[in-house]
């Protein structure tokens, strides 16, 4: 019966839903910074009936909103963060809304607003037929770098929560049981003595030298590491000009790896060697953690009702306008780049994709005991409840996440179909795990089994504050 009570809902609301969705396209904030996206999805909530409580785990741009009492609590994961130099207009070719601005180019407009959708027709259904339960949206901020998730995970905001649905817009319709890497974020600060370069270069003990001396023991090291770890890095700060031997010098490093024991171990070596090349330059080095994620713990009843539910739906057809675009858009998508896109998927059957415009398929879930390569704040909410973040094809087949392209299309005719698609899928499948009992037992009983007995603890410092003013500092916006 909430089957129809939901599409009517969303269905009446599609141009609405829409609207909010493509002001948090031209928004276009960066993470920890989007006060106009989330104030915008917590006063609607709010004029709504939810009870909203913002600035949540020290995050201005975080909130939670309630509706409904009791057990069980179903959570709805909504980002809305955009990604720096990604502005876009809603065309198909390159074109800049502000040269060098960000952009949505992980289609979080989108996110978010799929969430509200639901979170909206949910309460709908709720009220309706007389639904028990609670259904929560978590307004996460700064997925894209700062892992706003984490700290909420931190101060216990997901502790009473009996499962979490989080959609994300893809090149694909799928809920699979892939996992992810995951992955440290951190600083290397190595301190010299600053001198003439020339006149007295040994009164000078180089910060660079750490620097670039961490950098080749780390290289050395990618020889001796699981084949699917990953460690990249950037020089932050090099030094002022080359007649004065730095006095600071800094790198910024990301080490991933599929499970965090590996994680562990590998950025164990890696400060072993930052310690090691502060030694061999006569210099000192102080580690600065950033930032760091779980792996995703997959849930396969979830995925397969998901999966159920987006077949229940269909996926929707193109219309004339939507297709136009698509073709257009498509046009500028390399083959090769196409053919590397689905490849990474690990989608059984990719190959039969290549010829096609735009994914209209519901596979089954595909992937368990696998990883994509990417990492996500979800896990960490993963290892806590029953989570499962699904997609629907937003983009043209092989569109790269974080492209003009993907931006660009985050805000186009595209974009709505997927949302309302989204919208309904989450709310069908967040109704079913508030009614069928047997449902959310054997989400959980999948979900300890997956946890084979480990349990989450913290990879971030206790002590450690969301860096609130890191694009003020970077970019000096």
């Amino acid at each position: 019966m909430h089957f129809s009570v939901v599409n009517e809902f969303i269905d009446s609301r599609a141009d609405a839903f829409f609207e909010i969705a493509i002001k948090i396209w031209e928004y276009a904030e960066l993470g920890l910074m989007e006060f106009k996206s989330s104030e915008l999805l917590a006063s609607v909530l709010e004029r709504n009936g939810f009870s909203v409580k913002r600035g949540v785990s020290g995050m201005p741009t975080a909130f939670i909103a309630s509706w409904g009492d009791g057990k069980p609590v179903i959570g709805l994961l909504g980002e809305y963060d955009a990604l720096p130099g990604l502005s876009q207009k809603a065309v198909p070719w390159r074109e800049p809304l502000v040269e060098g601005a960000p952009g949505h180019g992980c289609g979080h407009n989108i996110h978010g607003t799929s969430a509200l959708a639901s979170a909206l027709a949910v309460k709908e259904a709720m009220e309706k037929l007389g639904i028990k339960g609670t259904v929560r949206f978590y307004g996460t901020p700064a997925e894209e770098n700062f892992s706003g998730k984490v700290y909420m995970v931190r101060d216990g905001l997901f502790d009473d929560v009996d499962a979490v649905l989080s959609h994300h817009p893809s090149d694909m319709n799928a809920a699979t049981l892939l996992s992810s890497l995951a992955v440290r974020s951190c600083r290397f600060h190595f301190f010299g003595r600053a001198s003439h370069a020339s006149v007295s270069p040994e009164e000078g003990r180089s910060a660079l030298d750490g620097v670039e001396l961490m950098n080749i023991g780390v290289n050395y090291l990618r020889e001796h590491v699981i084949q699917e770890a990953r460690i990249h890095y950037i020089i932050e700060r090099g030094g002022e000009q080359p007649n004065i031997v730095p006095e600071y010098a800094r790198s910024w490093y990301y080490i991933r790896a599929p499970e965090v024991d590996q994680l562990e171990s590998i950025f164990e070596r890696v400060v072993d060697i930052a310690r090691g090349a502060a030694l061999m330059s006569g210099t000192k080095v102080d580690v600065e953690i950033l930032d760091a994620m779980y792996n995703v713990i997959p849930n396969g009843p979830i995925a397969a009702k998901i999966v159920d539910n987006m077949r229940s739906l269909g996926v929707p057809e193109l219309s004339e306008e939507e297709r136009r675009f698509a073709e257009e858009i498509a046009k500028t998508i390399p083959i090769q780049t196409k053919e590397n896109e689905l490849r990474k998927s690990k989608r059984p059957g990719w190959e039969r994709l290549i010829d096609k415009l735009i994914d209209d398929e519901v596979p089954e879930p595909w992937g368990d005991g696998d990883y994509m390569m990417g990492s996500t704040d979800v896990g960490d909410v993963s290892w806590k409840a029953p989570t499962v973040e699904f997609n629907t094809a937003t983009w043209v087949l092989g569109t790269p996440a974080h492209s003009w392209q993907s931006t660009a299309q985050s805000g186009s005719p595209l974009a709505r179909r997927s949302l309302i698609f989204a919208s309904k899928v989450m709310s069908l499948t967040a109704l079913d795990l508030l009614t069928d009992e047997d449902l959310l037992e054997r989400a959980k009983e999948d979900h300890l089994r997956r946890l084979r007995g480990r349990t989450y603890k913290l990879l971030i410092p206790e002590s450690l504050t969301p860096p609130l003013n890191f694009w003020r500092d970077q970019f000096k916006v």
